[in-house]
């Protein structure tokens, strides 16, 4: 069920910015815990504004568009989603959504959700987009990724993983397709010594704002709190300010 602002023209859009940063090239050295070491953000990463790249068409209209929809067997196959996954196929819906990039332009993401908060997470980002949220990159998650080495550098928006929490053996809310990490580089997670993902510890200074920061009081946290979801940057032990949930964990 598409929606989309009233735009009579698609805005002027400035120039596509050349990347100065190539994802997921260097595999980092491991930690004991198996997570990659901690090391110091790269010059080019601490004030991130990289480009987006399409991999679904702009919005035509220039303004906000979304669409949900029970998954595709395509879908579903390039999705980490495996038998033992603690929901069934039929319960996960496919929402595509307007964001803005750090480029400074509308681009197309695709999200997997629970059915039950499908409506609600479209309203979420409807709101971020009109507020002109910036995003990087907004799509879903490859099983093989799972099992690649980290590289510190992600900064994926995204809601269905089929993994366990981090550093735990119980199911993550992501699993179930309930909880949406935001700009995970822009917002890391923090528990002691561990910094995910790994070279994003400038943005640990949460007073210095920076474009995709995710702030109380701002946009994102404002937009979910609308729909009653909980925020992780709240939390006190660990810190994750990119993640939101509709379960609360």
């Amino acid at each position: 069920m598409p929606s989309s602002s009233a735009n009579p023209a698609p805005p002027a859009l400035p120039p596509a910015p050349v990347p100065r940063w190539q994802l997921g090239a260097t595999p980092l050295p491991l930690r004991p815990d198996g997570f990659g070491q901690v090391l110091p953000t790269p010059e080019v990463l601490a004030d991130r504004a990289l480009p987006t790249r399409d991999l679904l068409s702009p919005p035509a209209s220039g303004g906000y568009e979304f669409s949900i929809a029970p998954l595709s067997p395509e879908v579903l196959a390039r999705s980490t989603w495996r038998p033992g996954c603690p929901v069934e196929p039929g319960e996960l819906r496919r929402l595509t959504m307007s964001f803005l990039g750090f480029d400074g332009r509308p681009h197309t993401g695709e999200m997997l959700v629970h059915a039950d908060v499908a409506a609600d997470v479209v309203q979420a980002f409807g709101a971020l987009f009109e507020a002109r949220f910036p995003l990087e990159e907004m799509r879903i998650v490859a099983a093989p990724e799972l099992d690649l080495a980290p590289t510190g550098d992600g900064n994926n928006t995204t809601a269905f993983v089929c993994r366990a929490a981090r550093g735990q053996t119980r199911r993550s809310a992501h699993a179930y397709g309930l909880a949406v990490d935001v700009n995970p580089f822009c917002n890391p997670y923090l528990r002691d010594d561990l910094v995910l993902p790994e070279l994003a510890s400038a943005y640990l200074d949460r007073e210095r704002e920076r474009p995709g920061m995710v702030a109380d009081g701002g946009p994102v946290v404002v937009a979910f709190d609308a729909i009653g979801w909980a925020w992780g940057g709240r939390w006190s032990e660990p810190v994750d300010p990119m993640h939101f949930s509709a379960t609360g964990d």
